[in-house]
């Protein structure tokens, strides 16, 4: 096996993902041969990988561990992260098991199943260390849920069983970080104590040396080394985001050309397929909270995926933004859909199994001419597409249940694989499409906003992820000693 170390946080959102992903691009630039690996995950935000072996399948992972194989310039594969839990309602998710829908489960439900899934996990744990030099984990949550330490393959259950060292990682953003690594200490049993070397603080704002008595607080409690103080990465702003949390802090921005409102769905998925839009000077992206009307002024709508189409769809239309979409048609307005919010656009969505739950049809928004009807088999694959209106390559993947079929359907979005996909009004102002990532591609972001009247900034989005990576990176040599974190890996 590849030696390794673990990132885990003392809770959610502490920044582990960008961490990760710095660190390994910090690592590549070293030289070594380095791979992510996350044993869990709990994400709508998903992307296609490989699954070797198989040379035409695609398995989904993480999109955290898509950026964070992005930044070790190797391909994503479905071993790292093995176990993908998607959530479809407050209390159950789909869940994948090394890329494939392995069934669904309520919370209990998926308490007993983690000791089947812990040999899934260590057997791509065993695949994905195969010819490199160093393997960076990521754990979930926080190692201090004692309540579930029994079946853990997250966190403390997982370096445990496969050795790792740990690196704890405390959010001082959020307040409070001295009593989370003390507390986080204090509560461990000591075997899994053990396995922590250190530990570092995150999200720092002002002066680092303002925190020199509190490394000498959290020392005295603990008696871990520190690793250092990361500041606020303003680069990680420019990064694919996985977690939604991300969404209920977002702010308008300065008013620009053209405002693009986009719904904040409850099961929002792949919401990432906007930062291309968000990336360009002309366009301020508003996320629009449940409650909140789509704004008057917004010249596009944007419907994102959704792990729950119907009921999304339902919630929807509680919360009158059907009436503002209407309201936005009239005045002119452009929308675009994109996999559940390309399903959502038509007549009806139907689930005669009930795949995604009780509800088993739902009349849809009536902007295009389609309907869609729920199948089992899942399309979960990297595609090569081109754009039908501007006869422009296009770059995406697809995940996705259902198929849509109506009149519409005859003036197609895109061509996928050689294969016509999605709709457009009669207008051309209503566009849907099952293509994720549909905004990536810089030729067909540049032609369609200047469609609607806005000229692009030229930015080329893949190059500026690639460029946010290498800052972080470079942030993390100045702030950390990641010399000693790596030398810790066994």
């Amino acid at each position: 096996m590849a030696k390794a170390i673990m990132l885990q946080g003392t809770g959610s959102d502490v920044g582990k993902t960008v961490l990760v992903a710095g660190l390994c691009r910090a690592a590549q630039k070293r030289g070594l041969k380095v791979r992510p690996f996350k044993p869990q995950n709990m994400s709508n935000n998903a992307a296609v990988a490989d699954v070797p072996g198989d040379n035409n399948a695609g398995g989904e992972i993480g999109r955290g561990q898509w950026l964070q194989a992005l930044a070790c310039g190797v391909r994503p594969t479905v071993h790292m992260n093995p176990v993908l839990l998607k959530p479809q309602s407050d209390i159950g998710s789909q869940v994948v098991v090394q890329g494939k829908v392995f069934g669904e489960a309520r919370a209990r439900d998926y308490q007993a199943m983690k000791a089947r899934l812990m040999d899934a996990v260590l057997d791509s744990w065993a695949k994905v260390g195969e010819g490199a030099d160093l393997v960076i984990v990521e754990g979930a949550g926080s190692p201090a849920e004692i309540n579930l330490r029994s079946r853990d393959i997250a966190n403390m259950g997982f370096a445990t069983r496969a050795n790792v060292p740990v690196v704890l990682v405390g959010d001082i953003d959020r307040g409070g970080v001295i009593a989370s690594v003390a507390g986080t200490h204090l509560i461990l049993p000591e075997e899994d104590r053990r396995m922590i070397a250190g530990y570092l603080i995150n999200k720092f704002r002002g002066d680092v040396s303002l925190f020199d008595d509190g490394i000498s607080a959290i020392e005295k409690f603990t008696g871990w080394r520190c690793f250092g103080v990361v500041p606020w990465l303003k680069a990680a702003a420019r990064l694919p985001s996985e977690d939604s949390v991300v969404l209920e802090r977002l702010a308008s921005g300065e008013k620009r050309a053209l405002k693009v409102a986009v719904p904040m769905l409850a099961r929002i998925a792949n919401f990432d397929d906007l930062d291309p839009i968000k990336a360009e000077p002309q366009v301020e992206v508003v996320f629009v909270p449940p409650g909140k009307k789509l704004p008057e002024d917004a010249g596009l709508v944007v419907i994102p995926g959704s792990k729950s189409t119907i009921g999304d769809l339902l919630k929807f239309r509680e919360n009158g933004w059907d009436r503002d979409l209407v309201a936005h048609r009239k005045r002119g307005g452009h929308v675009v859909g994109i996999c559940g919010g390309y399903q959502m656009l038509g007549r009806v969505v139907r689930d005669p199994d009930g795949i995604e739950g009780s509800v088993t049809e739902a009349e849809g928004l009536g902007l295009l001419d389609i309907e869609t009807v729920m199948e089992p088999e899942k399309t979960v694959r990297n595609s090569s597409a081109r754009s039908v209106q501007f006869g422009l390559p296009l770059e995406g993947y697809e995940i996705h249940l259902g198929r849509t079929t109506g009149p519409d359907t005859a003036r197609p979005s895109a061509i996928i694989n050689g294969v016509e996909d999605g709709a457009v009004s009669a207008d051309g102002k209503v566009i849907g499409t099952y293509l994720h990532g549909l905004f990536s591609a810089n030729a067909f972001r540049a032609a369609y906003l200047e469609s609607l009247g806005v000229r692009s900034g030229g930015v080329d989005y893949r190059a500026e992820v690639e460029k946010a990576l290498d800052e972080v990176a470079a942030e993390l040599e100045a702030y950390l000693d990641c010399d000693a974190i790596f030398a810790l890996a066994r």
